[in-house]
């Protein structure tokens, strides 16, 4: 299968290595001139938990004249999905099916205006713990699952036909019908780690084992839970605080994203995680005081950047 990916950041190179290494012929787009200069000259690195590999792909910063994918892998922040599926037109044929894989909720929608719903596959990744350690260069602490789901249209042969092609590289990957639940599976996991560790500069297993903070953790989960089956979302997630524990245990060391955009001074997606359960949470009348609390501090932290120095 040809398949571009569109945004080969820390989580973008992890799924244009490991899909390579399946046999694809891959294209990485990518707006880091530095990085993509890097993959050119000596191929991508990818390190993990099975070891390291160099994988050979082809790069550049806008899509190749000419050339048309089977799949379209949109792996940027849910901020800039917008852009990265506008740039994408070009590797869009007929046939071609696009994936659209972010944090958060929200993404998919505004993908689904910009290249049409019938085409597109909504993604949820779990558990990789990705950062990018040098230009060319990407790891991550462990890799859990990938699923798929259908976002309005698009057939059960052609999602089949995508996990197919992931479980080739290596992924734990499955189409799944009610890609819905899963996200808010995730998302339960994402908003006990990301604000807190984002606001501490801790890492998953700190705050999961702290005092102060890892009660904040439950707490902003156990909401998210509550949120997700006030809205009647079929979640399989008996015990919330179970789930979040057992999640920081199984990568301790990880920094979540919104740290790490912290701590190179970037605005995080915070407003798509935590922010997104005060949102879901008053659809249907209720609050979640504490999330909305978690995405203020921390938005609060952001904007203090942009403020020029006194």
């Amino acid at each position: 299968m040809r398949i571009a990916v569109v945004g080969c950041g820390a989580m973008g190179s992890v799924y244009a290595g490991r899909l390579a290494g399946g046999g694809h012929e891959v294209l990485a787009v990518h707006r880091g001139v530095a990085h993509v200069k890097a993959i050119t000259a000596e191929g991508l690195v990818l390190s993990g938990p099975d070891g390291e590999r160099r994988v050979r792909i082809a790069a550049s910063t806008t899509p190749p004249p000419g050339v048309v994918a089977d799949l379209v892998v949109l792996a940027v922040k849910a901020a800039d999905v917008g852009g990265a599926a506008s740039l994408a037109g070009p590797l869009i044929g007929a046939d071609t099916v696009v994936l659209t894989i972010q944090n958060g909720l929200g993404s998919a929608d505004v993908v689904a205006r910009e290249v049409g719903a019938e085409r597109l596959a909504v993604g949820v990744a779990s558990g990789f713990g990705a950062s990018l350690t040098a230009p060319g260069r990407v790891h991550h602490n462990a890799m859990r699952a990938v699923r798929f789901g259908a976002h309005d249209g698009l057939g059960d042969a052609a999602l089949e036909r995508v996990a197919e092609a992931w479980r080739a590289g290596g992924f734990d990957a499955a189409a799944v019908a009610d890609i819905r639940a899963v996200q808010w599976e995730k998302l339960i996991c994402n908003v006990a780690y990301s604000a807190p560790c984002a606001l501490s500069g801790l890492t998953v297993g700190e705050v999961r084992d702290h005092e102060h903070l890892g009660r904040v953790s439950r707490a902003a989960a156990t909401e998210a839970w509550e949120t997700a089956t006030a809205l009647g979302i079929g979640i399989d997630v008996p015990d919330p605080v179970v789930l979040v524990r057992e999640f920081g245990a199984q990568m301790p060391a990880a920094k979540p994203s919104a740290l790490l955009d912290h701590e190179a001074h970037r605005t995080s997606e915070i407003a798509v995680i935590n922010g997104a359960v005060p949102r879901e949470a008053a659809r249907v009348g209720r609050e979640a005081p504490v999330n909305a609390t978690l995405t203020a501090l921390v938005s609060a932290r952001e904007e203090s950047w942009a403020q020029p120095a006194r």
